[in-house]
């Protein structure tokens, strides 16, 4: 059954903070957070954080120059709930009404074989309750088998950070895999627009973004369906 109205939604953070052998940092991609935060905040929807490792995750894309980032970045409440994310393998998913997975490129090396991730996913999917993800976050979702034994992503419509704009920032040789070649190879019907340009697909009850610039749009489409959830309840 759908979730109850009230229920908060979980965002899911990266806590790998490398790029690679590059050595480069990388981590949640802030914005990836903050413009879906203040879509939530405006519809008031409560939201609870989780990362890998729990703790505070590592960050990237600090650009104080985009007034939402800056917004949420000097906001001390804000900080502080990304300085004690919970452990995602202690995290009840019953709790939750839907499950965001943020990107950051280090997704792409610690979303893809965790149990959590895969149990979270996996329970709050088959709970009739809601996935959503967006640019490397949709690495959740590379290796989530559902109950039957079959890709949760298998025959779904998804987007996620496409191949050209992975080659496009020179990162294409760096990550472990990418990730729209993989998702399709999982059995998803990846579809994509230009690079960096809004993207989101919804399909039934998984939600996905293509890039930063759909970190907004991703969300909207969240909204719309949790309250669509709750009116049926």
């Amino acid at each position: 059954m759908p979730a109850p109205a009230g229920k908060p939604v979980l965002i899911v953070l990266t806590s790998h903070g490398t790029k690679g052998s590059t050595g480069q940092p990388t981590g949640f991609y802030l914005g990836e957070v903050t413009h879906p935060l203040a879509v939530f905040d405006a519809a008031g929807i409560a939201v609870e954080f989780a990362s890998i490792q729990g703790g505070e995750p590592p960050v990237d894309g600090v650009e104080l120059d985009d007034a939402t980032n800056a917004r949420y970045w000097n906001d001390a409440g804000f900080r502080a709930a990304i300085r004690n994310t919970a452990r995602l393998d202690q995290v009840d998913s019953k709790k939750y009404a839907a499950v965001f997975y943020a990107g950051g490129h280090g997704a792409v090396w610690d979303f893809p074989d965790s149990p959590a991730v895969q149990r979270v996913t996996r329970e709050i999917y088959e709970s009739g309750d809601i996935v959503a993800a967006v640019c490397h976050g949709p690495a959740a979702l590379v290796n989530v088998k559902l109950s039957d034994g079959t890709y949760l992503v298998a025959g779904k419509r998804v987007s996620a950070f496409t191949d050209d704009e992975e080659r496009a920032v020179k990162l294409e040789k760096v990550v472990p895999f990418l990730l729209a070649s993989t998702l399709s190879e999982r059995g998803a019907l990846h579809q994509a627009a230009p690079d960096w340009t809004s993207k989101v697909v919804v399909d039934g009850r998984l939600v996905t973004g293509q890039n930063p610039q759909s970190a907004t749009a991703t969300a909207e489409a969240m909204r719309d369906l949790l309250r669509k959830s709750d009116a049926a309840n």
